[in-house]
C-alpha cells in the first residue's frame, strides 16, 4: 500500500515552503534542541548585558536558536543548489534535532562531484561568518545585537569548521570518501572507510571533554558535557548509518536469485495428492513444489504439512491446490536476476515467496523474501521447521 507523500511529510514536520525549488520541512525533533539552547544559553545572555531581565535573556536565547537554524538552512541550500547545478534529484531539505540533511536522489556521482556539494555547505558558513563580522563594526559591545552578532560569527565558524572534520556523516567525510574511491574504485568502499572515520571523531570528540577535566581533578561542564553528548550520539548513529548502508551494498553484487533459492520442481495445479506426493518423493528432501497453471504460469506452493495431512483413501480425489497456499500475483522473477536489479524488481511484488524459472519459464526454484533480506545485511536468516 502507497503512502501519501503529503501526509508524510507533514508527520516528520512543518512545511516551509520551497526555496530555489526544494521543498523545505522544519522536522519536530528541532524543537527539542532549540528548546535546549534556550535553557541552557538564557542565563549566559542575562549575565553578559545587565539589566536585560530573565525574560528578555531567554527571548534573546531563542533568537540565537533561530539565527543557527538560519545558518544550517543556508548551509543545506548550498548543498542542494550546488547538485541542482549537475541535475540531481533533490526532493528535499529537512531541518532535524542534528541540524539538518539534504535528502537526493538516485545519482551517477563523481568523486570530483561529490567532493565539490559537500563542501558547499561549510564554504557557506564561512561567508555567512565573514558578514557577520562585517557587521560588528557597526555595533555597540555590551548590546543585544552585538551579542547575537558575535554568537552568529561564532556559530557559522564552527558549523563550517566542525563539518569538515573528515568522518560521516559530516561533510568532510566526503574527503576521506573520495580518497578511498578514487584508489579502489568503490565508493561504497569510500563510504566505509569514512563512516569509521566519523565513529573515530565521535569518540574523540567525548574524549576531548571528558578526559583532561578528569586528569585534572575537575567536573567537566554540564552544558558542554550535555552538548558533547548530543553531537558525539549523532555522529556515531550517522556514522554507523553510513557503515551499514555501504555494506549492504558492497553485497548486492553477490545476492542472485539463482545462489539464494531454494530448488524447486514445478507441478500442475489440478494434479491430485497422490500423484504430488509421489513427486515430492522423487523430488527429494528439501525441494519445494510450485503448483503451475494450465499457461505455465507459477500461482501456489504445496505445504508439506497439508500434504501429509489428507488421508490416504481422500489423497486420489484432493486435488493439489487444496493442500497449498497462494503466490501473490506475479510472485516469479528470473533465475538470471541479480543485484541492484533483483532488489528493485522484488520490492514491487506482493507477498514474500517467489518462484524462480529459467529461460524456457520452467520453474526451478523459490526464493523467500527473507533470504534475500538476510543475504544483504548480513543476518542469519531464520530457520524454517
Amino acid at each position: 500500500m502507497s503512502q501519501d507523500p503529503t501526509r508524510t511529510r507533514r508527520s516528520e514536520g512543518i512545511p516551509l515552503g520551497r526555496i530555489g525549488g526544494v521543498p523545505v520541512t522544519l522536522a519536530w525533533s528541532w524543537f527539542v534542541i532549540a528548546a535546549v539552547i534556550v535553557f541552557l544559553f538564557g542565563p549566559r545572555v542575562a549575565a553578559a548585558v545587565p539589566g536585560l531581565g530573565t525574560a528578555s535573556a531567554y527571548a534573546v536565547a531563542l533568537g540565537y536558536a533561530l539565527l543557527l537554524l538560519f545558518s544550517v538552512l543556508v548551509h543545506e541550500l548550498a548543498h542542494a543548489l550546488t547538485a541542482k547545478a549537475w541535475n540531481w534529484p533533490t526532493p528535499r531539505i529537512v531541518l532535524t534535532l542534528w541540524g539538518g540533511h539534504t535528502q537526493f536522489g538516485d545519482v551517477r556521482a563523481t568523486p570530483g562531484k561529490s567532493l565539490v556539494v559537500a563542501l558547499a555547505g561549510p564554504a557557506a558558513n564561512f561567508l555567512l561568518a565573514l558578514a557577520g563580522l562585517g557587521l560588528l563594526v557597526f555595533l555597540d559591545p555590551g548590546t543585544v545585537g552585538r551579542l547575537l552578532a558575535d554568537i552568529f560569527v561564532w556559530a557559522n565558524l564552527l558549523v563550517a569548521i566542525f563539518n569538515v572534520l573528515p568522518g560521516l556523516p559530516l561533510d568532510g567525510g566526503r574527503i576521506v570518501e573520495t580518497i578511498v574511491w578514487k584508489a579502489t574504485g568503490s565508493q561504497d568502499r569510500g563510504t566505509l572507510a569514512a563512516g569509521w572515520a566519523g565513529r573515530i571523531i565521535a569518540a574523540a570528540l567525548v574524549a576531548a571533554i571528558v578526559i583532561p577535566p578528569f586528569l585534572q581533578g575537575r567536573t567537566p561542564d554540564f552544558s558542554l558535557l550535555l552538548i558533547t553528548a548530543l553531537v558525539s550520539g549523532f555522529l556515531w548513529m550517522g556514522a554507523g548509518a553510513s557503515i551499514t548502508n555501504a555494506r549492504m551494498r558492497l553485497r548486492l553484487p553477490a545476492v542472485s536469485a539463482a545462489a539464494l533459492m531454494e530448488p524447486a520442481v514445478q507441478v500442475p495445479a489440478g494434479t491430485p495428492v497422490t500423484d504430488v506426493r509421489q513427486a515430492a518423493a522423487a523430488a527429494g528432501p528439501g525441494t519445494a513444489l510450485v503448483l503451475t497453471a494450465p499457461t505455465g504460469q507459477p500461482e501456489a506452493i504445496v505445504d508439506p504439512g497439508a500434504l501429509s495431512a489428507v488421508p490416504e483413501h481422500l489423497a486420489p480425489q484432493t486435488p493439489a491446490h487444496a493442500v497449498a497456499r497462494a503466490l501473490a500475483p506475479g510472485a516469479y522473477i528470473p533465475d538470471a536476476a541479480n543485484g541492484q536489479e533483483l532488489v528493485a524488481y522484488l520490492s514491487k511484488l506482493e507477498g514474500s515467496e517467489y518462484a524462480v524459472i529459467n529461460r524456457e519459464g520452467t520453474v526451478v526454484g523459490l526464493l523467500r523474501q527473507e533470504t534475500v533480506v538476510a543475504a544483504i545485511t548480513g543476518r542469519t536468516p531464520r530457520r524454517r521447521p
